[in-house]
């Protein structure tokens, strides 16, 4: 039997890649997957349980010594910087998302690695659908984090074409996580209601109580990266990137949900309007047939479950914090 090329995960510090890296590490083990990233990981956290590499992904050549010296066939990129944040640096955004992206597949090609891209919800602008926006549809986004999406997913198209190499992505929705702390994305709201909820029964929302958006509790985002790069090539059409969903709701929604659990919790609203903007530029659900129909994928966590679920955690990791 041959021997498993590795598997590299970038950006592996973010609220993705320190799930992702524990994931494949029990799938895989530790010495296969090496996680990467610009920082330094901090003691006690999961990266240095296995190989770590500081890698900056707009460096080639770091990213080339890494792929090189540890023989990695499959990339999971998720270098990148989230909605808001890209926002208020949009040149930065732009160097690191598809710069960052652009060296990682080149490297892929001359080595024959498989790369996974994570899209986004992002990719799509006020022109979309609101309404379940179907997989392939009118993506004009107008911020800079979804101009970078929308271009990193022709470019992975390209190199598929072009070079014939496997890449692979999804459009994430919002993703709530009970591991790492939010980034400096649109729905961060989603996560950080429920330290709030925890710690003081209080939380005021950057978001309208009526912006429905489509979100995923990170189990299940994460069980979707690695099932579509184990599924049958020959099945996988709709590469970069197939549309994912789980869950739809608002900032009243979720809170209601909390309520259930801590009758005594209250929400109130002061607006940004950067972020409110960004929202309100993305579709409230998307069609997530193909995905569906080509590698099976069903989501197993719902409003109840996944609220239910991160409150259990959360309140424990906490209480160990002190």
């Amino acid at each position: 039997m041959p021997v498993m090329r590795s598997v590299l995960v970038t950006g592996a510090l973010g609220q993705i890649g320190s799930e992702l890296v524990t994931a494949l590490r029990k799938r895989h083990g530790s010495d296969r997957v090496i996680a990467s990233d610009i920082r330094e990981p901090a003691a006690g956290v999961g990266s240095v349980e296995g190989p770590f590499e500081r890698v900056d992904c707009t460096h080639i050549r770091e990213i080339e010594n890494v792929v090189r010296r540890y023989d990695v066939g499959t990339i999971y990129h998720l270098g990148a910087l989230l909605s808001a944040v890209a926002e208020e640096k949009p040149r930065v955004a732009w160097e690191v998302n598809m710069g960052g992206l652009y060296r990682t597949l080149e490297v892929a090609r001359q080595e024959g690695s498989a790369v996974f891209f994570p899209s986004s919800i992002g990719a799509f602008g006020p022109s979309t659908p609101r309404q379940r926006a179907p997989q392939e549809t009118l993506q004009r986004p107008t911020t800079m984090y979804g101009v970078t999406k929308v271009a990193s997913e022709l470019l992975c198209d390209y190199y598929h074409s072009r070079f014939g190499l496997d890449t692979r992505g999804l459009r994430l929705p919002g993703l709530i996580s009970y591991g790492a702390p939010p980034g400096g994305g649109t729905t961060d709201y989603a996560v950080e209601i429920f330290y709030q909820a925890i710690r003081y029964r209080h939380y005021t929302c950057f978001l309208r109580s009526d912006s429905r958006l489509e979100m995923m509790y990170m189990p299940d985002a994460i069980r979707a990266m690695m099932e579509l790069m184990e599924a049958d090539p020959n099945r996988v059409v709709h590469r970069n990137a197939y549309n994912l969903g789980a869950m739809s709701f608002c900032p009243s929604e979720l809170a209601e949900e909390i309520r259930r659990h801590i009758p005594d919790f209250a929400i109130d609203y002061d607006v940004d309007p950067v972020r409110q903007a960004i929202a309100d530029s993305w579709p409230e659900s998307m069609d997530d047939a193909a995905a569906r129909y080509e590698w099976d994928w069903k989501p197993r966590y719902d409003l109840g479950a996944m609220t239910r679920d991160m409150l259990e955690h959360l309140a424990v990791r906490l209480q160990q914090r002190g």
